[in-house]
């Protein structure tokens, strides 16, 4: 199978979870998801001068990920997220300000990076200083041009806005949310509210998409292209922990994106990987080898 360079770009954190410390951050665990599907995962991020930091480098190495594109921050503090679940087993954020991570700089290790990638998937949360969103357009802009580029919606707190949503999707191919972010976004942008179809729609158009993609937690996703339509009902399960899931969903989809497959084998494969995930304790398990052989199925390389 053909290896792909797929690059997580943002935020690298610890998740403090009521059952400990465990790492974390939405790009960290899509390029871990993708390297358990066969791919080249990097982690493009920053960690500060501290103890956290040291042990985050070390935890990414030992997950099997590339590492030499993660910058040391002389000043700030590696970034934490203290997370709990709500009635309904959601998690719940507190995510630490003015860390390591949002300072991102862009770099001559970062443009190469950025040349040479094959996928990237960036957010918003990153996105909240200047700085770093800043960097991330930069990334974005100085990749090449059949490179697939993913914007992964993550509305958190108060770190976000209509101005990052509507930069990032022209600079995305496809754009990711679940059904609780869309209205959010489309009252931002003045979009249809109430249809999930026709908002899914109005955005492709809007912004020249190749695909929208709307998750709906345990009830599976759509995907939507110019050329049609796919929906999966999701795997029936009793999720045990639900961080990290939407983020091995991205790394299903993304995987089957890059060898040209169907919307089906990627909307079969993207909720196969999220429903494993959030069946599992924390965002990076190790790798079950009959779950990934399901999810590469219907690849084409």
């Amino acid at each position: 199978m053909k290896k792909f360079t797929v690059v997580g770009l943002g935020e690298v954190l610890w998740d403090l979870l009521p059952s400990g410390k465990q790492v974390g951050g939405a790009p960290a665990n899509f390029a871990y998801m993708s390297s358990l599907l066969g791919n080249t995962g990097i982690v493009a991020s920053r960690v500060g001068p501290d103890a956290l930091g040291t042990a985050l480098g070390a935890k990414l190495r030992e997950l099997g990920l590339e590492v030499k594109y993660l910058q040391h921050d002389p000043g700030h503090q590696t970034g934490i997220v203290e997370v709990d679940s709500d009635e309904n087993n959601q998690p719940r954020y507190q995510i630490a300000e003015n860390v390591s991570w949002d300072f991102l700089e862009w770099t001559p290790a970062w443009r190469q990076l950025a040349e040479q990638a094959d996928a990237v998937c960036f957010g918003s949360l990153a996105q909240r200083a200047t700085n770093s969103r800043e960097t991330i357009y930069h990334f974005l802009r100085a990749m090449r041009k059949h490179a697939v580029r993913i914007f992964d919606v993550n509305l958190r707190q108060q770190f976000y806005s209509a101005d990052v949503f509507i930069t990032s999707a022209e600079l995305a191919h496809i754009v990711k949310m679940n059904h609780e972010e869309l209205p959010v976004v489309m009252r931002l942008l003045g979009g249809p509210v109430g249809d999930e179809l026709a908002a899914a729609n109005w955005l492709r158009q809007q912004f020249a998409l190749k695909i929208v993609c709307l998750t709906r937690g345990d009830h599976g996703s759509i995907l939507i292209s110019e050329n049609g339509m796919d929906v999966h009902q999701g795997f029936a399960l009793k999720p045990l922990d639900t961080v990290g899931a939407g983020d091995a969903f991205t790394a299903g989809l993304v995987h089957h994106y890059l060898r040209g497959s169907s919307l089906a084998a990627m909307n079969e494969a993207a909720n196969r990987m999220g429903a494993w995930v959030a069946s599992q304790r924390g965002a990076t398990p190790a790798g079950n080898e009959s779950v990934l052989t399901l999810a590469r199925a219907g690849a084409h390389d």
